[in-house]
C-alpha cells in the first residue's frame, strides 16, 4: 500500500447537506422546519419541554433531604500545612485560621476550616482550627503537638 492508495472507508465521510438551495435539493424553501411556529425560527431552546406532558424531570421521584442550614468547611491536608511551616510561610507554634487565611493555603473560612490527616506531619504543631478529623488530632499528637477544635460539635 502507497500512501496515494490510502483511502477512507465507504460511507465514513458525508459531506455536508445544503440546507435551503431551491426545491429540486428537497431542503428548499424553509429548510426541513416546516411552517411556521416557534420551531422554525431561530434562537430556540425548547430542552426538557415534551409538548405539555409532564416532563421526565418531574416525573421521577425526589431522594433525600438538603439541610437549609448546612456548614461548609474549607478542608485542608496535615501534609500542606506541614509543607508551608518547612517553606516558613507558616509559624509551628501557632497555627490559627486565620493564620492559614494569611499565609494564602486556605482561600476563605466559609463556616470554619477542617482539618484532615492527609500527608505526614513531622514538626511539632499547635494548630486551633474549627474541625479536625479524628485522624488527623492523632497525627498531630504523634509529632509532639497538639489539635485543639475550638466547637465540639464540629469535632467528627
Amino acid at each position: 500500500m502507497k500512501l496515494n492508495e490510502l483511502r477512507d472507508n465507504p460511507g465514513a465521510v458525508q459531506s455536508k447537506k445544503r440546507i435551503g438551495r431551491g426545491p429540486g435539493s428537497g431542503k428548499g424553501k424553509m429548510g426541513g422546519r416546516g411552517i411556521k411556529g416557534q420551531k422554525s425560527r431561530s434562537g430556540v431552546a425548547i430542552n426538557g419541554y415534551e409538548g405539555g406532558q409532564m416532563p421526565l424531570y418531574q416525573r421521577l421521584p425526589k431522594r433525600g433531604f438538603n439541610k437549609p442550614n448546612r456548614k461548609s468547611y474549607a478542608v485542608v491536608n496535615l501534609g500542606l500545612i506541614q509543607k508551608f511551616v518547612d517553606a516558613g510561610k507558616l509559624d509551628a507554634a501557632s497555627i490559627t485560621e486565620d493564620s492559614l487565611v494569611a499565609s494564602g493555603l486556605v482561600r476563605r473560612k466559609l463556616d470554619g476550616i477542617r482539618v484532615l490527616a492527609k500527608g505526614d506531619v513531622t514538626t511539632a504543631l499547635t494548630i486551633e482550627t474549627t474541625g479536625a478529623s479524628k485522624s488527623a488530632v492523632e497525627a498531630v499528637e504523634k509529632a509532639g503537638g497538639a489539635l485543639k477544635v475550638t466547637t465540639a460539635a464540629a469535632a467528627e
